[in-house]
């Protein structure tokens, strides 16, 4: 079966002296892992269009068992991000994140375009990356269906208090008064944490990253989001570990 489709670059290795394995983050196929022969010629259009965190038109066939590209159009290289080596680990981690996190055989232009649109910010500036990642990763987890309950206190129904915590074991938050200390992991959230919080997961999609956070709050954001993604997903990024020491 043969069909076209746009698709990101999300990983890429060799196969032999010519060829490559490559997954993709498609548009209407979700993940897919597919071999693309002779694309380390560099000669051939697919070299481009087949490199990690290029965004491509593709021309899929699919087999009983694979996938192969056949033909590849780069319609954005975010050459911008293999500049910069703290901004390529970051983007490499989003990957990891696509892989792990988006479906597979079925329609992913949400994730897709979200995705591309933290590459873009990324790339372009317009946005911290303390401010990219965690929205990218709670939104992710949320699409995926593994949205957080942030409405209130799980045991009294408060909305807000000067001293909310967010426990990423059990996607849920709890005030101060209420929590019972039980050994499982807790993040504090003051107010504005707290909205920020919500705002990653509840917000419009064309407001996602319009927000602005001091520092501080932005490391407890990023705290609480990566911790709820490594219970939630039971996975150690190993990426994100390398991105944070040299970040």
């Amino acid at each position: 079966m043969k069909f076209r489709t746009m698709g990101l670059i999300v990983k890429e290795q060799s196969i032999g002296e010519q060829d490559k394995l490559v997954y993709a983050l498609t548009a209407t196929n979700g993940i897919i892992k597919a071999f693309v022969r002779g694309a380390k010629n560099i000669k051939n259009q697919k070299c481009a269009a087949t490199s990690l965190l290029t965004y491509s038109r593709l021309t899929v066939y699919k087999g009983r068992e694979s996938y192969i590209i056949g033909d590849a159009i780069p319609e954005r290289i975010f050459s911008k991000l293999r500049g910069d080596v703290v901004k390529t680990c970051l983007a490499q981690y989003f990957c990891e994140l696509a892989i792990t996190i988006c479906p597979r055989e079925q329609n992913a232009e949400e994730f897709l375009k979200l995705i591309l649109n933290s590459l873009y910010l990324l790339s372009e500036n317009k946005r911290s990356a303390k401010l990219i990642k965690p929205c990218l990763e709670m939104r992710l987890a949320s699409l995926a269906g593994y949205m957080p309950d942030l409405r209130m206190c799980r045991v009294c129904g408060e909305y807000s208090c000067d001293n909310m915590l967010f426990l990423p074991k059990s996607g849920a938050i709890e005030c101060a008064e209420c929590h019972h200390e039980n050994g499982e992991m807790k993040i504090l959230l003051n107010p504005s944490s707290l909205t920020a919080l919500r705002h990653t997961i509840y917000a419009d999609d064309n407001k996602l990253f319009s927000f602005a956070l001091p520092e501080s709050d932005l490391d407890v954001l990023n705290e609480a989001s990566e911790n709820y993604l490594k219970y939630m997903f039971e996975k150690d990024f190993s990426t994100l570990n390398f991105y944070k020491t040299i970040s």
